[in-house]
């Protein structure tokens, strides 16, 4: 099947997404599109309902199916994200415990760096272990907007 691309305008900026199918496999900030929406296909239009209701708050849990690539341990990593609770966070040198070892805690957050999926595969709930936000590809203001949103210290809407 043909992928569909999309533009959707977010409070924190345009996401790209990118759907094959019934699975939705990225999903990245774009700040270099300019131009008006673009929703194509059914993939498309409920993660823009999702992330709206993410946005004003209504949604803590993602239902689209996800098929990001990547190699086996970064799928294994992404994975374990989409275990961390809606408002938590955790830090790299946790999350690499939980994967095998401490000793794979560049790799844990070379993968968390290579998620291609922002939002909903919660990558933003990762921290350092000095609590510093650190490590977000779609830049760290956007990282502190979605942790406070996940807090109730910020509401937005989507539209």
């Amino acid at each position: 099947m043909k992928p569909l691309t999309s533009f959707i305008k977010t409070p924190l900026g345009i996401i790209e997404m990118v759907s094959e199918g019934d699975d939705l496999v990225k999903a990245e900030f774009n700040d270099k599109y300019k131009g008006a929406d673009v929703v194509e296909g059914k993939i498309a239009e409920k993660v823009c309902e999702e992330l709206r209701e993410y946005f004003e708050g209504k949604r803590k849990k993602f239902t689209v199916k996800l098929k990001p690539a990547g190699t086996d341990f970064q799928t294994q990593v992404w994975n374990d994200l989409l275990l961390i609770p809606y408002g938590k966070t955790i830090t790299y040198r946790e999350q690499a415990k939980r994967l095998g070892g401490v000793e794979k805690i560049r790799a844990t957050a070379s993968a968390n760096g290579k998620n291609p999926i922002v939002i909903i595969i919660p990558c933003h709930r990762v921290i350092g272990s000095d609590g510093s936000l650190t490590g977000y590809g779609g830049g760290l203001w956007r990282k502190e907007k979605l942790l406070m949103l996940e807090k109730g210290m910020l509401q937005q809407e989507l539209f």
